[in-house]
């Protein structure tokens, strides 16, 4: 697949901070990739050095086979760019607000009412079109801001916390919106809604105090931070102490936490090592308890979730016991 983004050993420095250290990853055509990180990890600079609104102080940054330091004009061609606070004029109607922007963008007067046309019809705005963006609502105002960096139908999406301060089902819509551009385009997502990561994104990339603290698939992730399996069990007609000294005698299983439950069943969450190569735990779990005349109420592997990999990778917390 072709790299529509690719960024090698970027780095930026203001005065005597360093916002970003050494960061490397790309995406290719079609992809979506959401960028996680605490407040100030260095998301928003990383965006706008590849949107050419800063230059890097090392490292480069390529977008569709250019370098956006040596012709940043020709990469804004290419980019649709929604900064977490949209640069708009609430004195004007949203017509008049995306007229003036496909005309900053040099579209051809003959093309111009066409062009509007859909952009206003992709981002749901076509009965908005006379309304002064003064007057919209906080998502509808996303909206024409989404309408305009989509204008000149760029293959590329830089999207900075896109649905910041929107209601539910406003986040809702323009996640539904985005995720349909993503079909067609190149996506950098930046959000804090790690659902919004698993939701629309292919890719997932965190970065913390400058750095890359991991990149890959989520499920790829999970699995690499997990290195193994972690499995739950709710068991009836069953001992706490007799079931853990089981569970155990089974072979590559470790860290079992057994106990009786208020409701006199038994909890058993295991973990099944990587390393161990054992790929059938859940089938043995399985076989013995059936064997034993005990009835299975639940039993589940649990994953990782994007919130889990989020705590792990930016603090000292620890989101649960592997």
């Amino acid at each position: 697949m072709t790299s529509k983004i690719e960024v090698k050993n970027l780095s930026k420095v203001y005065g005597n901070v360093q916002a970003v250290t050494d960061v490397s990853f790309s995406v290719g055509d079609r992809e979506v990739l959401g960028f996680l990180g605490p407040n100030g990890a260095g998301k928003t600079t990383v965006m706008k050095i590849l949107t050419g609104f800063h230059y890097q102080s090392g490292g480069t940054a390529v977008i569709d086979g250019i370098h956006v330091d040596e012709n940043p004009l020709d990469v804004k061609k290419r980019i649709g760019y929604l900064p977490e606070n949209v640069p708009l004029y609430g004195d004007l109607t949203v017509d008049e607000y995306l007229d003036f922007a496909a005309q900053a963008h040099s579209i051809p007067k003959s093309e111009r009412s066409r062009i509007i046309d859909e952009s206003l019809e992709a981002c749901g705005l076509t009965d908005y079109r006379s309304r002064k963006i003064e007057t919209l609502s906080k998502g509808y105002r996303q909206r024409t801001g989404l309408a305009q960096a989509i204008l000149h139908d760029p293959p590329i999406l830089i999207l900075d916390e896109p649905t910041t301060g929107l209601d539910p089902n406003q986040i809702i819509e323009i996640r539904s919106l985005i995720k349909e551009l993503g079909k067609r385009k190149t996506v950098i997502l930046s959000t804090h809604i790690l659902q919004e990561v698993e939701a629309i994104c292919t890719q997932v990339l965190i970065i913390n105090d400058g750095r890359i603290a991991a990149l890959g698939r989520p499920q790829e992730i999970a699995g690499t931070m997990k290195g193994g399996d972690t499995w739950e069990l709710l068991l009836k007609g069953a001992d706490a102490m007799i079931v853990k000294d089981k569970i155990l005698q089974l072979g590559s299983i470790s860290n079992a936490l057994v106990e009786n439950t208020n409701e006199g069943f038994v909890s058993a969450n295991f973990f099944v090592p990587a390393a161990s190569g054992d790929s059938n735990a859940g089938e043995r779990i399985f076989d013995w308890a059936v064997n034993e005349g005990l009835k299975i109420l639940e039993m589940n592997r649990k994953k990782l979730s994007i919130e889990d990999i989020f705590v792990k990778l930016t603090s000292n917390e620890d989101p649960g016991v592997q």
